[in-house]
């Protein structure tokens, strides 16, 4: 069976009465994780994106608490599935602010934790990544909105 395109899809949902439609949201977030967090963050948060980013950054604060000192290799484990959940509510939004401000947040939850970025090549990898990413979405903002996160990049490329 062939998938079809999305531009056939939205020619065809056009056609549908809002209790189809509603009957096709209910049946897509009933399979998998993702589409029903998607459909949350459509109905509920998308019109409070501050909201939506304080959330986000408390839940990841809650996940930086289970970071251990004592072994590299949960603390790489854990580092790896805060940044699966950054990434994912990144995806969701889709702003530019919202990803800058989120990767800007987890890469200074990491200097606070005074993580050995050093001592590993996998953290210090994973680190310069998520600082490759702010660049190139800070290239993307104007000149204002640049000059405003200028000084959350001072604190995180020490």
């Amino acid at each position: 069976m062939a998938t079809a395109s999305l531009s056939d899809i939205r020619k065809e949902l056009q056609h549908l009465d809002s209790d189809a439609l509603q009957a096709f949201c209910l049946r897509l977030a009933r399979y998998k994780k993702e589409n029903k967090e998607l459909l949350g963050y459509l109905l509920f948060d998308a019109h409070d994106e501050p909201g939506y980013i304080q959330q986000v950054k408390e839940q990841i604060e809650l996940l930086f608490e289970e970071i251990s000192d004592r072994n590299l290799y949960l603390t790489k484990k854990i580092l790896r599935k805060i940044l699966r959940y950054a990434n994912r509510q990144i995806k969701y939004s889709g702003i530019p602010q919202t990803e800058l401000e989120l990767r800007i947040f987890f890469c200074e939850k990491i200097v606070e934790a005074r993580i050995p970025l050093s001592t590993g090549t996998v953290l210090f990898n994973l680190y310069q990544q998520q600082l490759k990413k702010i660049d190139s979405v800070l290239a993307k903002l104007p000149e204002d909105l640049q000059a405003d996160y200028s000084n959350s990049l001072t604190i995180i490329r020490k």
